[in-house]
């Protein structure tokens, strides 16, 4: 199990990670508080421990944010534990909350406990991210600066390899395999089709020129 701790005092932060890690999962600090969406679609986390004072934008903000593309466990950690932000912190969508200053052990138990209620000991689906775009692999949809668009099981494929190859061009004959599985039954115009529907729909997010064409090749996002 991978755990991701949004938490800016590296003291706090360090003892943190070093408990989990004691107990055999796996833990990452987050580090550009800039971009914790971004942190977190790249290290997919199991679970998320959550400050609410923090650089830049609070933890209620970050907490709405991955909400937005995942329902995985979040704990809030803060020494601000009056009613008001614990009633905020579950209307964000948090599970649970801890106040600071606390023990290890409760940590380490509310941790676990919130583990097994939430998963059977299975893996969440993957996020792919690219600039700040977010695909979720779970149920096909794109975020990207608070919109979420929902895509075709063919517009779906194309995000999804292009994203898997981002900085690379992918042909469209390996397009057109993702698609069908075969090349048997391929109409070109139909990928076309299928590219220009995705288009627009990222334009209506506001991502222009996120999918560029590689003219008699293919297309790659960069």
């Amino acid at each position: 199990m991978r755990v991701l701790i949004v938490e800016d005092d590296p003291v706090i932060a360090g003892v943190v990670a070093r408990q989990i890690g004691a107990w055999g999962c796996e833990a990452r600090i987050a580090q550009d508080f800039k971009d914790i969406t971004g942190e977190f679609a790249r290290y997919d986390p199991q679970l998320v421990l959550l400050d609410i004072a923090l650089p830049f934008y609070n933890g209620f903000y970050w907490c709405g944010q991955i909400r937005q593309v995942s329902k995985v466990p979040i704990i809030f950690i803060s020494s601000a534990a009056d009613n008001m932000n614990i009633v905020m912190a579950v209307n964000m969508g948090a599970d649970d909350f801890i106040a600071k200053p606390f023990d290890l052990e409760v940590l380490t138990a509310k941790v676990q406990a919130l583990l097994r209620r939430t998963y059977d000991f299975q893996l969440s689906g993957r996020l792919l991210e690219h600039r700040g775009v977010l695909l979720n692999t779970d149920d096909g949809t794109v975020s990207y600066q608070g919109r979420r668009l929902e895509l075709t099981k063919n517009e779906y494929r194309i995000m999804q390899m292009l994203l898997e190859n981002n900085g690379r061009m992918v042909s469209r004959e390996r397009l057109m395999q993702r698609l069908w599985e075969s090349d048997s039954f391929v109409d070109e115009n139909t990928l076309s089709v299928n590219v220009a529907r995705l288009r627009k729909k990222l334009e209506s997010a506001g991502l222009t020129d996120f999918i560029l064409t590689k003219k008699g090749m293919g297309y790659i996002i960069e």
